[in-house]
């Protein structure tokens, strides 16, 4: 490696051309970017006091560290953002200088012929850089001054405009950027291929300027060592095919989450999302270690861009999985697409046909939804749905979806008929965060003409100013304000309607007479109003009643037959007779009162925590063991089922015991035995469990 300190615009004036290689990311500098270069650049030309500014480094690959006097193009490592950036900057300039020259050597033709084009050559040798096939032809045709090309570059462009527009706006601003791009240094890095590693330089150096995504490091990864040839078939067969699909925006926003999800499935445990990258780096060395090559992992993240394209990108062409979709991305199911993509995968390879996918779908979307509304916590679901896959039996397809989901209990309970319907009913379902989702759900279930929810406005039929009018007031009977106060955002009283100004809150008998009222409303959600005299609570619950037995219809739960689920059901665990008494220690005096204030703020951590007393331990669980208590004469002897180092633990009161036999479960072991540690200690606890539910306290 060879670094020194240049000046960019002679460097790039000598370099014969800069390529951006294939596994480079695309040009992604938005306009705080542009703007912070702008004023950097104008500063430095307004102001005598200032000799230079450091831009940052360039990093390339050169075929010899001789001499930047090679015709061979220099493949940019680092670099790229800065290097597009200023070339954008240049190709406005002289667009707005034309014949004038307000600076010695920065006419439109010495900028054109020095900085940005290569007189001597022409195709796209002739162009000074390069940029990757997402952005090459944008900006080729700016530089050339052609149409641009129908597939455009949308950075490049709204990026060269911003700068087009800067430049028309202030007469006096050529001048300054001008003098301020001669003052402009750069590191000049050259690596030898023979005796630099790029990668590791590439990630050592991707400190400065614009943060890689975790996506772009990952294409780095994987395509940055290979032979140019397998690498440019690799990139058009499989990734660059992955970004046309994705389209230039989704790319940005979704191609994390995506290798986030992708790597759930392929290594069964759910990453940090800042994460993803080393997770597929260690993926990646695990199977190349077992014999797979580099083209049969990048194909398999591209089979799995296309499920994903399809579930999240509304890119599914089945016209009912692609409703079904479009529903579970309003309800905003993230946390099941690991589990989807991989039915997916067995639906596009022909394990399963169209109707049992669409029907594990809709199980799904009426899990994480029936969960919502009986207010199940949702710290588990990621774990859930990471896991669900392996209890599938691929010969019962359809058949193992419903039984995992029937035997699921406690806190990953599929809510049952009952606990649904009833909940429904008294919940606050206007200010639920899904209003518009349930709305439309509810109108259209069975509709083959479907109605759209968003030509019509959410109507409270017992209106919402607390001020009752006298008829109202009249309606619900003496307790009117209670009634008001229960029932007013729940399910029985909420519809939709078209007029709901001209309801205003005028008594029932006129919203439901006047025109375009009850009487006249086609939707569904008002049937019956019509024909009712008053409104009242009665009327209110009664309503309640009869939608939230249709939403248990149109949120349907899993059904299958008792001697079939049976067949679904594990050994069951010997039960035990133990309690509190067969611990001496917990008997009485300091370590039972110290054990009864524990177990009460454990139990407390959350509904699905189960205390079982055991012969030589107290063990607590959610879904398993998550902390194990071996009572002793002086301390309660605590097991977490957590690693050491996966705990926040500033006291540092926590035991590595890995390895070391115990009673209880886990590798942590903390003792407690005064009363005035009992807060911190149980803020250990709450991670061990916290960690089992599928999240963590510092996880993203």
């Amino acid at each position: 490696m060879k670094a020194t300190d240049a000046n960019l615009l002679t460097f790039v004036n000598k370099a014969p051309q800069f390529v951006i290689p294939i596994y480079q990311r695309t040009y992604s500098w938005t306009e705080k970017e542009c703007r912070q270069l702008w004023d950097d650049v104008r500063r430095a030309g307004r102001s005598d006091h200032i000799p230079v500014h450091f831009l940052g480094s360039v990093v390339y690959v050169e075929e010899t560290l001789s001499t930047n006097t090679s015709r061979s193009p220099q493949l940019v490592i680092d670099g790229q953002q800065r290097l597009t950036s200023v070339t954008l900057l240049l190709t406005a300039l002289s667009r707005v200088i034309k014949d004038a020259e307000p600076v010695d050597g920065f006419s439109a033709k010495k900028i054109r012929n020095r900085y940005l084009l290569d007189p001597d050559e022409d195709g796209e040798r002739a162009f000074k850089l390069l940029l990757s096939k997402t952005d090459r032809t944008t900006l080729n045709a700016l530089v050339a001054r052609h149409d641009l090309p129908e597939a455009v570059s949308l950075r490049v462009k709204e990026n060269f405009g911003l700068f087009l527009k800067w430049l028309e706006q202030d007469p006096e601003a050529a001048t300054d950027i001008c003098t301020g791009l001669n003052k402009l240094m750069i590191v000049d890095v050259a690596l030898s291929r023979e005796h630099d590693n790029p990668q590791l330089i590439f990630e050592s150096m991707n400190s400065t300027g614009k943060e890689l995504s975790q996506a772009d490091l990952i294409r780095n990864f994987v395509l940055m060592g290979l032979e140019p040839k397998l690498q440019t078939r690799l990139y058009e067969q499989y990734w660059r095919k992955m970004e046309e699909g994705f389209g230039q925006g989704a790319y940005v926003a979704h191609f994390d989450s995506f290798m986030r999800h992708y790597l759930t499935i392929v290594t069964g445990a759910i990453p940090r999302q800042g994460d993803v990258y080393v997770a597929y780096k260690a993926y990646s060395h695990e199977q190349t270690a077992e014999g797979r090559d580099v083209e049969d992992l990048v194909r398999e993240v591209w089979e799995f861009s296309k499920y994903y394209g399809a579930l999240v990108l509304g890119q599914e062409k089945d016209k009912s999985l692609g409703l079904a979709f479009k529903d579970l991305r309003e309800l905003k199911v993230d946390v099941a697409y690991p589990f989807l993509m991989e039915v997916y995968r067995d639906y596009d390879q022909g394990v399963i046909v169209a109707a049992d996918f669409l029907e594990i779908v809709r199980l799904v979307e009426a899990y994480v939804f029936r969960r919502a509304i009986c207010a199940v916590p949702t710290n588990s679901l990621n774990k859930t749905f990471a896991t669900f896959g392996r209890e599938l039996k691929k010969d019962r397809y359809l058949e193992s979806v419903k039984a995992h989901f029937l035997r699921m209990r406690s806190y990953r309970r599929f809510p049952r008929d009952e606990e649904f319907i009833a909940r429904m009913q008294e919940r606050d379902l206007y200010n639920f965060r899904n209003r518009s989702y349930w709305l439309r759900k509810f109108e259209n279930h069975g509709r083959k003409e479907r109605v759209s929810v968003d030509d019509y406005t959410i109507e409270h039929i017992l209106p919402q100013n607390e001020n009752l009018s006298p008829e109202w007031q009249d309606a619900l009977g003496e307790g009117w304000a209670a009634v008001r106060e229960k029932w007013l955002h729940t399910l029985g009283n909420l519809t939709l309607t078209g007029y709901n100004s001209e309801y205003s809150d005028k008594p029932f008998a006129v919203k439901r007479d006047m025109e375009g009222g009850f009487k006249e409303s086609p939707l569904r959600v008002n049937q019956g109003l019509g024909q009712l005299d008053t409104w009242n609570e009665d009327k209110i619950k009664a309503r309640a009643d009869r939608m939230a037995r249709h939403a248990a219809a149109v949120w349907s739960s899993p059904d299958l037959p008792q001697d079939i689920l049976e067949t679904y059901q594990d050994p069951q665990e010997p039960s035990t007779d133990y309690s509190i008494d067969d611990h001496p220690h917990l008997t009485s005096g300091k370590m039972r009162q110290l054990f009864d204030d524990f177990r009460r703020e454990v139990k407390a951590l959350d509904a699905c925590v189960t205390e079982q007393f055991l012969k030589l331990y107290v063990a607590y669980k959610a879904e398993t063991n998550f902390v194990d208590v071996v009572p002793q004469a002086k301390a309660l002897r605590l097991s977490l089922n957590i690693d050491p180092h996966e705990l926040s633990d500033p006291r540092q009161m926590v035991v590595d015991v890995t390895g070391v036999g115990r009673w209880g479960n886990g590798n942590s072991e903390v003792k407690l035995s005064e009363a005035e540690d009992l807060p911190y200690v149980i803020g250990l606890v709450r991670q061990s469990l916290e960690r089992q539910l599928g999240g963590s306290a510092n996880d993203d």
